[in-house]
């Protein structure tokens, strides 16, 4: 399997995330896309990815809920890093309105340069949207990305599926929210997103899936996302995971 977005070197894994990444292989997922969320959590998720180098890929870019005053010359230097290589992926990358609504226009902006960056580079982009879908499907319809497009924790409904479909054809990642019990909407659109435009993902060390909820959420735990997403589609954990491994090394170029 094939967790397409988990932070496991965040503070919240004392280690530095190696025993988690070592339990997460144990458990059947041979590979981790890192993204990373402002310029201070660049050089943890990197030296993670030194010492796991072939189960592990990184991201760059900088979180909507990071931008603030000087973010211009933070994403001039990740442009910079983006261009020596060694990235699959721009991101997370988006807009969040949940927190603070109070910088809606930066965030905007930023999200927008960064999905030019994306297309200029020929990188896929990871985007976090939270409360702001209209927002961020606005931005996608004005700067046309030439690049693939993941809505990372898409927790929305089969009318929000139609919505970003009118701007762009994404893949959506799928985590722990799949199997809450008040996710009923989301389960509901998971047949009219596809199988063949769904990404697994934890978004470790947050969202930990059922019978984990509660917990801190890490990489082992994708096969309950796996398995609900199986179920809600009828078919067999194996297919959900031969699909959208696929998926992810098509479109992360693993």
């Amino acid at each position: 399997m094939i967790d397409t977005h988990t932070h496991l070197y965040l503070n919240e894994f004392s280690d530095g995330g190696d025993e988690t990444v070592v339990r997460a292989i144990a458990s059947g997922v041979g590979h981790l896309i890192l993204p990373n969320v402002d310029a201070s959590t660049m050089e943890p998720m990197k030296a993670l990815h030194s010492r796991f180098p072939e189960n592990t890929s990184m991201a760059l870019g900088l979180h909507p809920t990071e931008v603030g005053e000087g973010w211009e010359a933070i994403v001039d230097d990740m442009e910079k890093e983006l261009m020596n290589g060694g990235y699959v992926a721009v991101g997370e990358v988006g807009v969040d309105l949940y927190w603070d609504k109070s910088r809606r226009d930066d965030q905007l902006k930023a999200f927008a340069r960064q999905l030019r960056i994306a297309s200029r580079l020929h990188l896929p982009v990871i985007i976090h949207c939270r409360e702001a879908l209209a927002d961020t499907v606005q931005v996608i319809s004005e700067v046309k990305p030439e690049a693939p497009l993941v809505f990372h924790s898409f927790t929305g409904s089969k009318e929000d599926v139609k919505l970003i479909r009118e701007a762009c054809s994404p893949m959506f990642g799928i985590n722990g929210v799949v199997t809450f019990k008040n996710a009923a909407s989301l389960r509901e659109a998971i047949p009219e997103i596809g199988l063949l435009h769904v990404l697994l993902e934890t978004d470790s060390p947050y969202l930990a899936p059922v019978p984990h909820r509660g917990k801190r959420n890490e990489s082992s735990f994708l096969c309950c996302v796996r398995d609900k997403v199986a179920e809600v589609l009828g078919i067999s954990p194996d297919e959900v995971e031969h699909a959208t491994d696929c998926s992810a090394r098509e479109i992360f170029k693993i």
